[in-house]
């Protein structure tokens, strides 16, 4: 995978500082200044990376990060925000962010965010490379392209997180797994969030594989505890 990473920030001085630090951890660095010339850079080159400012001039980072996955393109994004009450969070992950860090920050955890997506990548590879599809009550999903459909043929573009989650669930059908448990197998030996952001997730997943995501057949609830998977259809009680 490229070690090339785009910085999005009208803020020159610290996307030049950002710049600076990643370059000397051996990064190769461009820099935009504004959504969409960001999209411009995202469509004719190839990024491992895309730290994303979202209070950008004209389009903002929510949207280009949407854009992005509209068009198919799997590229992490880490988002960087003024703001960090939990609706800004739940809103990236939404457009389709893999990490949210809220400004101000100390570059060292900036460093360390972008060392664990890039790491957290190159274990997905590993991870969905015997298996790298899987297909479930008409749904299927190409691991290696981030992209299926849904029972209905609606396209689906997972993010890096989402899809993490999905193949980590489908290696263990029919088990329950505890949110702790997807936690770790996801976020490894990073700095894990709340278990409840695993919440957040599953009702992403749901919403783009299950027919009626108020009543799962696939990604089942086991309250108190976490989730369960099945390949065919369990209507929850």
């Amino acid at each position: 995978m490229t070690s090339r990473i785009l910085v999005v920030d009208d803020e020159l001085n610290l996307a030049r500082g950002i710049r600076e630090n990643l370059e000397a951890e051996g990064y190769a660095v461009e820099v935009a200044a504004d959504g969409l010339h960001a999209l411009a850079k995202i469509r004719a080159e190839e990024f491992g990376l895309v730290i994303l400012d979202v209070m950008l001039p004209g389009t903002d980072g929510f949207t280009v990060c949407e854009r992005m996955r509209a068009e198919g393109r799997d590229t992490p994004v880490l988002f960087l925000s003024a703001r960090s009450g939990g609706q800004d969070r739940i809103r990236g992950l939404e457009a389709g962010g893999d990490d949210y860090l809220a400004k101000p920050f100390q570059l060292r955890e900036l460093l360390l965010r972008v060392t664990a997506i890039l790491r957290r990548r190159a274990r997905y590879d590993e991870m969905t490379a015997l298996e790298p599809v899987l297909r479930f009550g008409g749904n299927e999903f190409d691991f290696r392209t981030f992209r299926g459909h849904s029972a209905d043929g609606t396209e689906q573009v997972l993010t890096q997180k989402e899809a993490m989650i999905l193949k980590v669930l489908a290696e263990r059908e029919g088990e329950v797994l505890w949110r702790d448990d997807i936690l770790e197998k996801v976020w490894g030996d990073e700095v894990l969030p709340s278990s409840r952001t695993i919440d957040n997730f599953i009702v992403r997943l749901r919403k783009r594989f299950e027919p009626n995501p108020e009543r799962p057949q696939f990604i089942h609830t086991v309250r108190g505890v976490g989730y369960r998977f099945t390949a065919t259809a369990e209507p929850e009680p």
